[in-house]
């Protein structure tokens, strides 16, 4: 089972990136490279006949949601 600080850790980093690609959005009407994004996505699916499975994950990366990621890394690693 994933331990509790796991959970934390994988949160604060989530809630990094959130607010990275916030602030990019607000910022890039000034510098226009933060709003520039990269999409990553992962959609499996399966059929088995009675049963259809589909699941779809994109992630879109741009250069203010990486740095509210290693910002948020640095404060999980700094909190410790």
């Amino acid at each position: 089972m994933i331990g509790r600080e796991t959970v934390t850790f994988v949160l604060i980093l989530l809630a990094g990136m959130i607010a990275g690609s916030i602030l990019g959005d607000i910022l890039g009407e000034w510098l226009p490279f933060l709003r520039v994004s990269k999409t990553v996505s992962w959609s499996p699916s399966l059929d088995l006949d009675i049963l259809t499975f589909k699941l779809s994950l994109q992630l879109k990366f741009n250069l203010a949601s990486i740095a509210g990621l290693a910002f948020a890394f640095w404060i999980s690693r700094r909190v410790r």
